[in-house]
């Protein structure tokens, strides 16, 4: 599928290796034939579905979640208003799940964001249990629409653990490298940080293993062979010589970080951007 034949402005000519089924499958607002496709069960809305499923390719082509009824639609409308109450420049482009909307401000209420990187615009449009697809998905239907970051920070992969055992992860992995490309194609000038996966869980945990093998898989995909890419990977720094998490870094239900957690992602994070941002 060649979304600039689509109707997505300057989006550069990009090309899934799957046709999405949706009746719209760009822009917003969504249409009403839209919505009512997204009432379907997300299994009925999968690659390959409903004949013939393509695990290895759900990871890397876009569909929407399924949160019951309209609510996935009705939470991504806000989040395109919102981007498009912040249209224009603007310093970072945070795109994730929960544990980069977390970085805005976490579990606790604590300002994270603002309290690490006060002179650094940003915007967050991280979702709550967000995997690559669903990136893919609403960044198709403006979710990013009108930004004009100067850098983008990515991470994703964590919930894409849930089907880890049908996709394998080197098909995550992929999905990763597509997200990034997808954004290339909508920023292209714009360097991206593209962030592993963090540890979760404890050691023999099939979540915990496929987080990193992912990790390394991502190693193999050649993500970096764009020169605006580059990988931050801290994770060896989350955890205890034994493999354990630290778990003065995470919050209680030890997959998001806790405050000193963020503080260490900012640490890592603040040299990167301060040499692409140049303060």
């Amino acid at each position: 599928m060649a979304l600039a034949c689509l109707g997505l402005g300057q989006l550069q000519a990009f090309e899934y290796p799957y046709m999405p089924a949706d009746p719209q499958p760009t822009g917003w607002p969504l249409t009403d034939a839209q919505r009512e496709y997204l009432r379907k069960p997300e299994y009925e809305r999968r690659p390959g579905a409903p004949s013939k499923h393509l695990p290895n390719l759900w990871p890397s082509v876009p569909f929407a979640q399924s949160w019951g009824g309209d609510s996935y639609a009705d939470h991504h409308d806000g989040l395109v208003k919102m981007v498009q109450s912040k249209k224009g420049p603007c310093d970072v482009l945070l795109v994730g799940d929960s544990i980069t909307i977390q970085f805005e401000k976490d579990l606790e209420g604590n300002p994270n964001w603002s309290l690490n990187f006060p002179d650094y615009s940003a915007v967050n449009i991280g979702v709550g249990g967000d995997r690559t697809h669903s990136v893919l998905w609403r960044l198709d239907h403006g979710g990013a629409d009108g930004l004009e970051p100067k850098a983008i920070v990515l991470m994703i992969g964590n919930n894409s653990q849930y089907f880890a055992e049908e996709t394998g992860t080197k098909a995550i992995a992929e999905g990763i490298k597509t997200c990034a490309m997808r954004l290339r194609a909508q920023f292209p000038k714009t360097p991206i940080v593209v962030v592993k996966i963090l540890p979760c869980s404890k050691p023999g945990d099939p979540f915990y293993e496929n987080i990193l093998k992912t990790n390394a898989d991502l190693d193999q995909v050649g993500i970096t062979t764009d020169p605006l890419v580059q990988v931050l990977d801290f994770s060896k720094e989350l955890l205890n010589a034994d493999g354990t998490i630290k778990e003065e870094l995470y919050a209680t239900d030890r997959i998001h970080l806790s405050k000193a957690g963020y503080a260490l992602y900012a640490d890592r994070l603040r040299p990167i951007l301060k040499n692409l941002l140049g303060k």
